[in-house]
């Protein structure tokens, strides 16, 4: 599971402004390490969708 959340961090930074704001705001540091940070929040925004039933919307912060 954690692969296909990867692979899909790297589609959202392609396609979510807040997404790719913050991986330009922790770019010095190691890549692979900020990939996983933003596979985790991508986890975390998956489950409340989940939870609320709300759909995702990229470039939104709520």
């Amino acid at each position: 599971m954690r692969s296909y959340f990867v692979e899909a961090s790297w589609q959202a930074i392609r396609a979510d402004p807040i997404m790719q704001a913050y991986y330009r705001k922790h770019l010095p540091k190691d890549s692979k390490t900020i990939i996983i940070k933003i596979a985790r929040k991508l986890a975390s925004r998956t489950l409340a969708v989940i939870k609320t039933g709300i759909p995702y919307q990229a470039g939104v912060i709520q």
